[in-house]
This record gives C-alpha cells, structure tokens and sequence, in this order.
C-alpha cells in the first residue's frame, strides 16, 4: 500500500498532465491576447480605398511621372463576368470554398512540395490570409505577423460571407503598374472596365497575382501569356471552366493597352515595388526615385543611338543598360530600345551568357586562393575531360602574368585560374558579389557559361569599384503619403563585406589595364577607368561593364531570340555605347585622378615584367579522370573575347 499522503504514481502522472495543460491553455491564451492586443478593427475594412495617385520623383525631387493607382471604384462580384472571379479562385486558392480561412490540406501539400524541392516552391496561404495580410498587416515576414494573419482570416470567415471576401480580395489586391484592384487592372492593361472583360484577358489577370513584375503583360507579354494559359488549365482542373471554353479564349489576340512615359521600364520596376515596402494605403503616395534624368536621359540617347545606327547592319535589335552609384543606387535603367513595342525589361530579367565579362569574379576566386597579378601562366593547349577551350584569335602566347591574361582576355589561362582557385569558389565568390542567379560549376564557368542578368553583373562590378563592398542596386530611397508623411526610406546598405580592399584594388588595376592597352581600348575615357569586354558564343551576347571613380555601368547587346550576331564583341558595339553614355553621364563632374578602390596597390604590382622565378610559375591545367566533362552544347560557354 501507498504511504499516506503519498499519491500512486499514476495519479502523479494524471496531475502532472492536467496542471501541464492548464498552464498551456493560460500560455495560448496569454499569447492570443499579446497577439490580438496589435490586430487592426476588421471593419476598418469597408473604409479601404486604394491611392489616387503614385507620383514618382527624380533623385532630386523634381517629378518623374505620375500615374492614376485606382483607375476606377470598386465592383461588385455580381457585375464581374463569372469566369474573371473564377480564374483567381483556380489559381490562387482552388479550395476557397471548402475551408475555413486556413487551409490545412494546402499547408501539408506545400510542406511536401517544398521538401522535396528542397526549396519553397508552393505558398499555402488562402485568399482570405492574403487579403488580411494586403489590408491590415503589411508585408513583414515573422511569425508573429503570420499568427496574426491567421487570426484575421479566422475572423474574416466568422464575420463575412465567402463572395464578401473574394469581393473585397478582387477590389483590393494589387495588379502591378499601379493598379490597385480588378477595376483598375482591367483598365490600365486592356482599356476597358472589369465587366468587359473575356476569358483570355482574365487568365491574364489571375496570373499576374503571383509575382505583378514578372507577369505583366505590359513587361513581359510572352511570359504573361504563359502564365495566363496554366491559369485556364487550372480552371478546367478545379470544373470552373470546360475545355471547349478555355479553347476559345484567344490569348494571342488580346490587345494590351500601354501609356509610354520617359524611363518606363524604371517606372514598372519602381511601381512593383511599392506594394512590398508600404502595403495597401489611402490617398496619394509620393515616392522618391534614385533616379537622375541627365544620366537617364544619356542611357536612352546612346543605346537607342547606336541600334538605330548599326543594329540592322551588325544584326543586334537589343540593347541595356545600367548604371549604378558604387552603393547600388540606380541612376539609370535602359531594359531596351523601344518600351511600347518591346516592354520586356531586358535589364533586369533578361538571362545571357556573359562570356569573358565575367573573368573578374573568376580572378577574383584566384586571387583569394594566393595569386597575385603578377602570376605566370603558360597560354597553351589545355584539356580538361576532353574539353579544349581555345582563345578568341586560335593562337597561344606561351608565359603570361595573370595581369596581362586580363587584359588579353585569354581564355586558357581564366581556365587555369577556375581549376585551380576551385569552381566553388568561383560560385561562392559570384555569390557574394550579388549575383543570385545558378552558377553551375561545369569548366566553362571560367568563360562565362552561367546565365546572369545586367543589372546583377553591374551590381558585381560595382562591389569591385566601392573597395570590395557587396551592393544591392536599388531604386527608391523614400516614400511619403500626401501630408508628407514619410511611409518608406532606405536604410543599410548592401550585403557587406564581398572581398578585401586588397583584392578589390588588385582587380581594379587589372582592370584599368583592359581599356588602358587590352580589349576594351575602345571604351577609353578623358578619366581614369577600368572595365571588362565579354562576348559569348557564336556573337550571340556582347558586353562591356566597368566604372570610374563616380559611377559603374554595364552595357549588353544582342537579340531577345537568341540569333548571332555580325561579328560584334564586347570591344566593339558595347564599349562605344559605354563610352558615350559615361562621356555624358559624367559631363561637368570633377575629373578624379584615381578611383578609391585601386589607391592601396601601386601600378608595378600589376604591370611588373613576366620574369619570375620558376617556382611562381603554374602550369597549364589536365584533368584527372573522373573530372566532369563539359557540356558538348553550342551554347558552352566559351568566351570569345
């Protein structure tokens, strides 16, 4: 028998679990209540309108453009044609009806799909999460603010009827370009009210609601119009819409209706961009651009200038550009020649091959492995899993430093330079530079044979030129409601730390050797400059990208499907464009007679003789078996210049 006083043990188990759950249930509900202590009213819901206006500002507060946000009033869902509501319910929440604000079913899919992956690929919040999270909470990531968001959608679902909340979605949500909800949507893409609209341009729509800047039809009407066709599977999946519709939707005719302002292509991304810093507001909002209409103005005449000029003869249709402040502040933005005719922005979304342009970031990865500029290399054959990457010309010039292998562009010895830094630590180095986009470590890395986008490669240089200090190049410093309320402004900087001075002033000098005597001479300027040519192959990618002591710009031309080019390199076309643009840019600046980052390394470090002794020198890379081999493609990568 037990003691007196004494409780069995499973009695002490049973209060052990009773007292465990009683101060659980006082912990939830002391968290409900922290929780619920910061949710807006619910009802300030009807009081919701969408801004009048967005006016958007030069760097130096004159006006840029201004844009109407609402386009229209609100809309009842009864007035929508039926299959506009629907193409949103298929593609965003096709469960909407069946639950109750939260869906548990999409939540475990996700987590499923994201595991596998090993990377989010399917969100599982509903159309009542989003429209909480758009309306009262912002765009903060932190589980505070997703239990907050559960909470809402809950009360929503308590308080309002399905249809109230995929009205108030539909009227609320934002559609890129300025257009806050479907009535302004529909009129700023198609020129007409929501009730007008068809099927195919509903599917547009709907598509546009996963990522506004990257399916607008008016940025991207190839990829709009693809998007748009998954949209209609999705409805003939969930039974919204029967095959024998979807077939009739015609999304090649649908005509979209474009208002062309001066630095559109900037405007669409700055546009885009405001949802995510400031949330759905009233009234009018201001928002101040690191834009600078001079050097805007220079980008747009030189890229535009030089296509008119000799795109038809050199067959190139396309051009970009960016340039950058060295802390990432974009003071111009060119995504391509003509924004009515072709408004893909071209500066931020197109992926090329950059070539020999990206050499810096593989010397880069040498450099942090123990080499020094005036390394000796033999410029000769080299083999690598049966790989023999050549030189532009076909010929080889035996011993050369690392210095002068920049300058020449040679292909063998940047080879050389990756095999033995490491390919990871050329992707590790390109990652730390900004650039986010794969870096597959195949032997044509060295060459360029990762597919980049302007804007990140100029980002790259620019960490070079700032002394070794990642940038993210961004496009707004601050935006203000119309009593001046400031509702936004920029502060940090970048990602840090990227390489160290040291290396950034090494690079740097090797730099100013291109345009000094190597391939980039035709980009010679009355000022101190560095910067680097890269061709991919075939013609098919020409660029040049460097900077001065007060700016960084990077120059790509080509064709948007693909198609060589006649012969034009980064040396050529690229670089004049270049030139030109920072000849205007830089009119009336002081000239600097060095640049920052190239002050701590003295010019014979670079240009030192190539006798050294033969223990500095490396000889030329032969792979081991087992090495992978390179991809026997057209497009591998080989740097042509």
């Amino acid at each position: 028998m037990p003691k007196p006083g004494v409780r069995p043990r499973r009695w002490r188990w049973v209060y052990g679990i009773a007292l465990g759950t009683v101060w659980l249930a006082i912990a939830l509900g002391a968290l409900f209540a922290w929780l619920a202590s910061e949710l807006p009213e619910p009802r300030a819901i009807k009081s919701f309108e969408p801004p009048e206006t967005i006016r958007l500002e030069y760097v130096d507060r004159s006006p840029f453009v201004s844009l109407d946000a609402s386009g229209g009033t609100a809309v009842s869902l009864q007035d929508l044609p039926p299959w506009l509501p629907q193409a949103v319910v298929a593609v965003e929440d096709h469960r909407f009806y069946r639950h109750g604000g939260v869906d548990l079913r999409g939540i475990a899919r996700a987590f499923f799909v994201n595991a596998r992956a090993g990377a989010v690929r399917e969100g599982a919040s509903t159309l009542t999460q989003q429209l909480a999270k758009n309306l009262f909470l912002g765009p903060e990531r932190r589980l505070k603010r997703k239990a907050q968001e559960v909470m809402l959608a809950l009360w929503l679902e308590q308080k309002l009827s399905k249809d109230e909340i995929l009205e108030l979605y539909l009227n609320r949500v934002y559609f890129g370009a300025g257009a806050y909800g479907v009535e302004a949507a529909a009129r700023r893409y198609f020129g007409k009210p929501a009730a007008q609209v068809t099927l195919a341009e509903a599917a547009i729509l709907a598509g546009l609601l996963k990522a506004p800047s990257r399916y607008a039809p008016t940025v991207n009407p190839a990829g709009a119009r693809m998007r748009a066709e998954t949209v209609l599977d999705r409805m003939v999946a969930a039974g919204l819409a029967s095959a024998a519709e979807v077939s009739k939707a015609q999304l090649a005719a649908v005509v979209i209706r474009d208002a062309p302002v001066g630095g559109r292509y900037f405007a669409d991304w700055v546009l885009d961009q405001v949802p995510d810093l400031v949330g759905s507001r009233n009234g009018s909002i201001v928002v101040v651009t690191t834009l600078d209409r001079a050097v805007q103005e220079a980008g747009d005449r030189s890229v535009s200038a030089y296509v008119k000029r000799e795109g038809t003869a050199k067959g190139f249709s396309q051009a970009a550009l960016v340039a950058l402040e060295h802390d990432g502040a974009v003071r111009a933005l060119v995504g391509g020649v003509d924004h009515a005719t072709g408004p893909f922005n071209r500066a931020l979304n197109a992926f090329r091959q950059p070539g020999s342009a990206f050499k810096p970031i593989v010397y880069l990865a040498g450099i942090e492995a123990g080499l020094e500029p005036s390394s000796v290399f033999i410029d000769g054959p080299i083999a690598i899993a049966g790989w023999r990457p050549s030189n532009f010309d076909g010929t080889f010039i035996g011993e050369v430093t690392l210095a002068e292998a920049l300058s020449r562009s040679i292909n063998t010895v940047a080879v050389q330079v990756a095999e033995r830094a490491g390919r990871g630590r050329v992707a590790a180095a390109a990652r730390r530079l900004g650039i986010t986009s794969p870096m597959p470590t195949v032997p044509s890395l060295a060459l360029g044979a990762a597919e980049v986008t302007p804007i990140e490669l100029t980002g790259a240089y620019a960490a070079i030129a700032n002394g070794g200090t990642g940038v993210w190049p961004y496009a707004i410093t601050e935006i203000r409601d119309e009593r001046d309320n400031v509702l936004y402004r920029r502060e940090g900087s970048g990602p840090g730390p990227a390489m160290a001075t040291t290396t950034a002033a090494k690079l740097t000098r090797m730099m100013i050797d291109v345009i000094a005597r190597g391939t980039g001479r035709a980009a010679q300027l009355d000022r101190p400059a560095a910067g680097k040519t890269g061709t991919s192959q075939d013609y098919r990618d020409a660029w040049f990208l460097g900077f001065t002591a007060d700016l960084t710009a990077g120059v790509w031309v080509g064709n948007d499907d693909n198609t060589p080019m006649n012969r034009v390199t980064g040396g050529d076309v690229p670089a004049r464009i270049w030139r030109d643009f920072m000849i205007a840019a830089h009119r009336g600046k002081i000239v600097r007679d060095v640049i920052p980052a190239a002050r701590t390394v003295p010019i014979e470090a670079v240009s030192a003789p190539k006798s050294f002794p033969a223990e500095v020198k490396l000889p030329p890379v032969v792979a081991q078996p087992g090495t992978s081999a390179e991809p026997p493609d057209a497009r591998s990568g080989r740097g042509r210049d």
